[in-house]
């Protein structure tokens, strides 16, 4: 039987309606801390034993036994096969949406990530040297679902940035591989890719072992325990960001076809009970739509008993006095996943300072994005987009200052530097600033 569904009812104009949402929008990000200690023990193992230790945990948690870790490593061969294994739509969809994701961040490198310098007035060179990292690690979920469009996300732009090698770590429990995952892998350029998971392959990776290779950055989104394990490790590796549940806002002016809003509030509820789905609209009756239409469309679904929790506990329907406030609203949740299902959504996205990505008008729905439009799936959650970004070539670059001062240069910047450092109380400094300074007699 499918559960009744009922998302939260809330207007602006209610008296209630700040802390009616702030109880709505309330999440906690809080590992619990048995999760955290079982966590740190890991991590320990796997950095003091190495394979060993991947291999156990691989077995506790997988239920998958390997007596070396050359079982666990999936070579080229078998992802070359994986692709060719699939049917000629899966290959073209596949290949046709790398393709996008490929040509959105090579724009994006050409944009932001070129070595640039100039010289000045007296001949000093100044500038920024753009080098890619030499290895980083995709984490891949593969408990409830497989994702092989994470592959392409995590894996095309890293490659765009030019970096050497890229490792990829997928769990597989019970030793089920999932083709289109290993596909996606062949046609994205992996470089190395392991059946492993969990708390373990995020050690692993950090630290290396005997066979995985310690990389420079670890991304890629996954469990309570992958969260928790990204978050030690940082310092040792890099990351990309703590990933929460996720998360879609709709702000609609009741122009576009109430099925397709209700369908795309059920595209995030979906992927776990804990992720969110919001619709701000000024239009009440349209707002009745769109719940009739949630009520109507839920039993066709394969995950409905999830989507429904999701949507009773922290989903929202939200009448709002306009779209402006509508905009204002969106900016203080600073969503994962923001739709501008209007007429005119040029008109709105101006007014729209935080989101992980805007999709515009009402053919956009944000399955596009997840899959095959082009720019990263990876984005900011919990209302981080206020100061992040989606994951992009960026992240798998690194950034270097170029000074080269001149002989002329050195006689100006070398009086400032010595009088702060003098300043400071650091007489090597100002001495070494110093020692440049042509004194004439």
């Amino acid at each position: 039987m499918t559960p009744i569904t009922t998302p939260a009812r809330l207007s602006t104009t209610s008296s209630t309606f700040e802390a009616d949402f702030k109880a709505r929008l309330h999440w906690s990000a809080a590992t619990d801390a048995a999760i955290e200690q079982r966590v740190a023990d890991i991590l320990l193992d796997v950095q003091q034993r190495g394979d060993a230790a991947v291999l156990d945990y691989t077995q506790r948690f997988d239920a998958l036994s390997a007596v070396a870790m050359t079982a666990l490593e999936l070579t080229q061969a078998e992802l070359k096969a994986a692709f060719e294994s699939l049917p000629a739509a899966q290959r073209e969809a596949l290949q046709a949406a790398a393709s996008r994701v490929r040509s959105y961040h090579e724009a994006q490198k050409k944009a932001s990530g070129e070595s640039w310098s100039y010289r000045d007035e007296d001949g000093t060179l100044l500038g920024q040297k753009v080098t890619p990292l030499d290895r980083v690690g995709i984490y891949v979920p593969g408990g409830k679902a497989a994702y092989p469009s994470s592959v392409l996300m995590n894996a095309i732009p890293a490659h765009v940035a030019g970096v050497a090698e890229i490792i990829m770590v997928v769990p597989t429990p019970k030793g089920e591989k999932n083709a289109l995952v290993l596909a996606a892998a062949y046609v994205a350029g992996v470089t190395r890719a392991f059946t492993v998971g969990g708390a373990q392959a995020v050690a692993a990776l950090a630290y290396g072992t005997q066979t995985i290779p310690k990389v420079d950055k670890i991304t890629g989104p996954g469990n309570a325990y992958v969260a928790a394990a990204k978050r030690r490790v940082f310092g040792s590796v890099g990351i990309d960001m703590i990933a929460g549940p996720s998360e879609i806002l709709v702000l609609a002016d009741g122009s576009t076809p109430p099925d397709w809003v209700a369908m795309d509030l059920f595209s995030q509820a979906e992927h776990d009970e804990l992720a969110q789905s919001i619709l701000l609209c000024p239009d009440a009756a349209y707002i009745d739509q769109v719940q009739d239409a949630i009520q109507r469309l839920l039993p066709e679904l394969p995950r409905r008993e999830i989507i429904a929790k999701s949507l009773n506990d922290r989903g929202a329907l939200i009448h709002t006095r306009s779209m402006e406030e509508a905009c204002t609203i969106s900016n203080t949740i600073a969503p994962e996943h923001l739709e501008v299902s209007s007429r005119d959504p040029h008109r709105w996205e101006p007014l729209l300072k935080h989101a992980g990505a805007i999709f515009l008008g009402a053919f956009t729905s944000e399955s596009l994005g997840d899959y095959c439009a082009g720019p990263n799936h990876v984005l900011p959650t919990s209302g981080t987009a206020r100061f992040s970004s989606p994951l992009g070539v960026y992240d798998f670059q690194k950034r270097s200052s170029l000074i080269e001062v001149s002989e002329a240069g050195a006689q100006v910047l070398g009086k400032i530097a010595s009088v702060l450092a003098h300043g400071e109380g650091l007489q090597a400094h100002a001495r070494a600033a110093e020692m440049r300074l042509l004194y004439k007699n």
